[in-house]
């Protein structure tokens, strides 16, 4: 009888697990229709073309700037609000980034892209609701599993770029911002089918954040993830202007090159968690940054289509394995009653970071040009092993002290 209870409950844990998968890739095929347009569309409206990833920035902003009310949302009113209020933020971004492009408005298609932002920053909590749903054995492939739904979002989001962008002719992509819209709603539909974990009891004593902020386990997780958006965004926002306006390509080589810079992000999610399973979550976020280096690498021994494609997938699979090993290592820095304000400071600063990497990398590409942007990846990654090594080193010591007592 135990045995039968136990089965279903794992049943319909895995199942939870997996309509968040359908979760993440509905409302991240906004974000990765963004990524194939948004620099171009930029760099039309703006004057000044150094402001062309500037969209990119203000997104990346809102997405930190989502971090901190989100955690209050989910807190005070459960999760299933707070994704609620993300999907509807990515509906009204997409509506407004087709009326802003309509009127060719620069400033109103950057206050249309904060909106698009604010649903992506609630979005990304889904790898945490997954870790909440989870048994802990489970959590770490719950975690990559559901990452892994981006793999639909990125064939999803640049296709419909592909096929609609001259619906609205002659303003290009009015019509892809439309169909962009519907998604988020369609998301709605499939969360309401998820079985939510209820808000954390109120604390009577609650952990001052900077307590939270100076765990070791806190500080390398929220670094590693900071670098593995910050160096991936740096590079993955230039790509499409230095593709088209640089080196001749067509629009749709830089969309299918972005296209399998996406999937090589997410798709290493199916297996990821099962990795660090096997090997640990240091060795899998060393990968990580080694795969990140080698997209350097080719990124600067060649401009033709093939060095953009195999370096922004090298470029994928290294966000994969440190995001993917940072948000697990993350798990470890709390307390269950911790939880939504440790995700909440978390992502601010990681989102934070990635907002920074957004707006500069518009700037250095135009001022360092293709070589310097790349090699400007070189020191964060330093920083992150660095780290690593410094928690590993301190979780040693802490064992060694405890065998002593």
């Amino acid at each position: 009888m135990e045995t039968a209870a136990a089965a279903a409950q794992d049943r319909a844990m895995k199942r939870n697990v997996w309509l968040l998968f359908c979760c993440q890739a509905l409302i991240h095929a906004t974000m990765s229709g963004q990524a194939t347009m948004a620099a171009l569309i930029g760099h039309s409206l703006a004057e000044d073309k150094a402001l062309a990833t500037l969209p990119i920035g203000v997104q990346m902003t809102a997405v930190m700037a989502a971090s901190i009310p989100a955690g209050i949302v989910f807190s005070r009113l459960g999760r299933r609000a707070g994704f609620t209020l993300g999907a509807l933020s990515s509906t009204l971004g997409s509506l407004l980034s087709a009326f802003a492009i309509w009127r060719a408005d620069f400033l109103l298609y950057c206050v249309a892209s904060a909106f698009v932002g604010g649903g992506f920053g609630i979005g990304q909590h889904y790898r945490f609701a997954a870790a909440e749903v989870a048994s802990p054995e489970f959590r770490a492939r719950a975690i990559s599993l559901v990452m892994a739904g981006g793999v639909i979002s990125a064939f999803l989001g640049p296709e419909l770029v592909k096929h609609t962008r001259d619906l609205g002719a002659p303003y290009l992509f009015v019509g892809t911002y439309l169909a962009l819209a519907v998604l988020p709603l369609v998301c709605l539909g499939v969360l309401s089918a998820v079985t939510l974990p209820p808000p954390p009891a109120r604390q009577r004593v609650v952990t001052p954040i900077g307590t939270i902020l100076a765990r070791p386990a806190f500080v390398t997780a929220a670094v590693v993830g900071l670098v593995a958006f910050g160096t991936m965004n740096l590079v993955m926002t230039s790509t499409p202007v230095e593709m088209t306006l640089f080196c001749g390509f067509d629009f749709a080589a830089s969309a299918t090159v972005i296209q399998a810079h996406a999937v090589a992000m997410y798709a290493p999610g199916f297996v990821t968690g099962a990795l660090i399973t096997r090997f640990g979550t240091g060795r899998i976020i060393v990968a990580g940054t080694a795969m990140t280096a080698l997209c350097v690498a080719v990124g600067l021994s060649g401009a033709s289509f093939w060095h953009f494609a195999v370096a922004l997938a090298l470029l994928g699979v290294g966000w994969n394995f440190m995001f993917v090993g940072a948000t697990t290592l993350l798990s470890t820095a709390y307390r269950p009653e911790e939880r939504m304000r440790a995700q909440a400071a978390n992502d601010f600063i990681v989102f934070g970071t990635t907002a920074c990497t957004a707006f500069l990398s518009g700037v250095l590409h135009a001022k360092a040009g293709w070589a310097g942007l790349n090699l400007a990846l070189l020191p964060a990654l330093a920083v992150a092993l660095s780290l690593l090594l410094w928690l590993r080193r301190r979780q040693r010591a802490g064992a060694v002290a405890a065998v002593s007592a």
